[in-house]
């Protein structure tokens, strides 16, 4: 539970520290194993319910009801790199602490981390509520969309704050190597939104409005669960209400190494905007409709990468506070074999079957017509971002913020952002879609000769010698 003495933080480990020092015992194969699966399958299914939303509102609102659902997407986007911003690099720096043994530290980081992503959530909120029409007319909204989209976001405000909180929590869970307890949060709150969803939208008639109702409760359960699990005691942590005070010392080095995270997931939120007015120029209505279909599927094939990422990024960075640097060699190679396979996997699926896929969506043919040619170009290099996705973690994990930043920013932000405004002038929609697979490409080749040379020239090197906690 959560007591309000002090501790000297330097405990010897006992049973409960167990899944800590498995990070640095237990074969990488295995090790990898149970760390990211839990978070694959979780991350699957948390996917697997953005994607039932999509075709509950789909099917019973309607095509149009998926663009207004678009329309409003950035926002909740915007949201989790908040989320993202916080709990990343509350993760990076947690799990390098309790490889150095420093517990007390992990302990402030996880209080100010969860105080400060409580506060930030209420605020994106207030805003959100203050500015609700002006936000979606920018996110691009036509005459026809704008009634869906308002009618979605004014009540996913609602649960702003708990998704910031349950998000950058789930990430502090996993560093102290417990995904079975992460894997359960996010079970939590997708399975109560996927049962919910057809309750409200058809049973309730509430619509739209019934799928944001859901997406709320299912998140403030997700977070209940989470605050009962670190008062209860199960945690590694030895949490105090001190520590639940924000402290900007601390909160500088998480901010300095979230910044990655956060920057991709907002050039997500960014990239979504320019995409919908493209689309809504070029195609249409009808074209951010199919923008929105093909992006459920796309993140629903991207987030088992995503969780084998978040189960691969203790271990790199608990080896490397621990100085072992053979076992963050092997496991990195061992993660992006991995990432490439199961992106593979995904790729082949979408490109001989993307009328199928698609079709769970709507009935629409016009739409349909839209949006299968778009899907076939725009996975095109699928398996490529796989690896970019493991090698952008692997410099989180061990503390390295600049390429970690810059490879954060370089497939949305210096990529994909310019290739959006330029190729649509010049091509139309199939210039749009076209923009995607360039800066996949580009941004893996990037990573591979970046993670090449720091492999090669850095840890090498820094294997003879003391790695100090930052």
């Amino acid at each position: 539970m959560v007591h309000d003495h002090k501790d000297n933080g330097m405990s010897t480990p006992t049973g409960k520290h167990r899944n800590e020092e498995l990070l640095g015992t237990e074969k990488i194969g295995r090790l990898l194993a149970r760390m990211s699966i839990p978070a694959m399958f979780a991350m699957l299914i948390n996917a697997l319910y953005n994607v039932v939303d999509a075709i509950f509102i789909g099917r019973g609102v309607g095509a149009l009801a998926i663009g207004g659902l678009t329309v409003a997407f950035p926002f909740q986007i915007f949201t989790m790199a908040v989320a993202m911003l916080l709990g990343t690099g509350a993760a990076s720096v947690v799990s390098r602490a309790l490889g150095t043994g420093d517990r007390e530290r992990a302990a402030r980081t996880v209080g100010t981390t969860s105080a400060s992503a409580a506060l930030i959530g209420v605020v994106l909120a207030v805003v959100g509520f203050s500015l609700t029409d002006p936000i979606l007319r920018l996110f691009g909204a036509s005459e026809q969309l704008l009634p869906y989209a308002t009618e979605y976001l004014t009540t996913i405000l609602y649960g702003i704050p708990f998704i910031v909180v349950a998000m950058a929590s789930n990430n502090l869970i996993r560093a102290e190597g417990n995904p079975k307890m992460s894997m359960l949060v996010m079970l939590v709150g997708a399975v109560t939104n996927i049962i919910l969803d057809p309750i409200f939208i058809f049973g309730f008639g509430l619509g739209i409005r019934g799928a944001a109702l859901a997406t709320v409760i299912s998140q403030a359960l997700s977070l209940l669960v989470t605050i009962g699990y670190f008062a209860g005691g199960r945690s590694t942590f030895d949490l105090h209400l001190r520590h639940f005070f924000p402290n900007v010392r601390l909160l500088r080095p998480v901010l300095l190494l979230g910044l990655p995270a956060f920057i991709r997931q907002f050039g997500g939120s960014f990239l979504a905007v320019l995409v919908n007015n493209a689309a809504l120029h070029y195609g249409g209505d009808l074209a951010i409709a199919s923008f929105g279909a093909i992006n459920r599927l796309l993140v629903f094939a991207l987030m088992p990468i995503f969780g084998l990422a978040q189960g691969f990024q203790p271990i790199a960075g608990y080896n490397y506070g621990a100085g072992r640097m053979d076992r963050v060699k092997d496991s990195t190679r061992l993660t992006g074999m991995i990432a490439m396979a199961v992106s593979g996997f995904f790729f082949a699926i979408m490109v001989a079957f993307p009328r199928s896929l698609l079709s769970v969506f709507t009935d629409s043919v016009e739409m349909l017509n839209i949006a299968v040619p778009a899907m076939r170009t725009v996975v095109f290099v699928l398996p490529l971002v796989g690896f970019q996705v493991v090698g952008a973690t692997f410099f989180l994990a061990v503390g390295k913020a600049v390429p970690s930043l810059f490879l954060g920013m370089l497939r949305q932000i210096i990529l994909l952002i310019p290739l959006v405004a330029i190729l649509p002038p010049l091509l139309g929609l199939k210039g749009l879609w076209i923009a995607f697979p360039i800066a996949d490409t580009l941004a893996a080749v990037v990573t591979v000769v970046w993670l090449a040379l720091f492999m090669r020239r850095k840890l090498e090197r820094a294997a003879l010698e003391p790695v100090a906690a930052d």
